[in-house]
């Protein structure tokens, strides 16, 4: 772990993985003293930005960020008191074009990777990518897959992907090189919702398999 001023108003912290961010996230959204201090906290795939409240200095920051990033995952202070507890089901219909592809890859049958996906709950590490894309970890490790070799010129909205240890669901039409699923009709952005945002960073998710 690192810590470095980010300017006068916040504090970087640079962490090895991403399952560090989300514990690292977690556990300074849950400080005490978080309330008075923190203005926001923004994850990224190896860093989380802690950012200031006016008239808060750095060094005031420093003092709730955990001392040591192995602290222990299961403290319920980040369950209780943090954002973590935000869950959202999102139904899916499992016939992505590369649902046969991840299985081949994962050795699992397609039933396998569907029992997989929904079996266990994701969390929302950071979002990037496009607006409403949320990258999502802690799901089951047999489904961590390499990205397409060749990505696709266009994704639909709603397309349900893999790539690496993340699952995703693109928010909108666009190019992509993950493997894809399955799809949902649930929105994942929409202007007219407080926050736009369907999944934001520490919440959890749960794959439902709908027909």
């Amino acid at each position: 772990m690192r810590l470095l001023p980010y300017g006068d108003r916040a504090l970087l912290v640079e962490l090895d993985d991403t399952a560090a961010v989300v514990t690292v996230a977690d556990l300074v959204r849950a400080h005490p003293a978080a309330a008075t201090l923190v203005a926001d906290v923004v994850p990224g795939a190896r860093t989380v930005l802690v950012v200031a409240r006016p008239g808060v200095t750095v060094d005031q920051l420093r003092a709730i960020v955990p001392a040591h990033k192995h602290r222990d995952r299961s403290d319920p202070g980040a369950c209780e008191q943090g954002l973590s507890q935000r869950e959202t089901v999102i139904p899916v219909v499992y016939d992505g074009p590369d649902l046969a592809v991840v299985a081949a890859l994962t050795g699992l049958s397609e039933r396998e990777v569907v029992a997989a996906h929904t079996g266990t709950p994701w969390r929302v590490a950071f979002g990037g990518f496009a607006p409403g894309f949320a990258y999502l970890v802690g799901g089951d490790p047999r489904l961590r897959v390499p990205r397409r070799d060749e990505p696709r010129t266009a994704v639909p909205a709603g397309a349900v992907g893999l790539a690496g240890e993340f699952s995703g669901v693109y928010p909108r039409p666009s190019p992509g090189g993950w493997q894809l699923i399955g799809r949902t009709d649930l929105p994942l952005w929409d202007l007219d919702r407080d926050p736009p945002a369907l999944l934001t960073a520490g919440a959890t998710v749960l794959f439902e398999e709908v027909r």
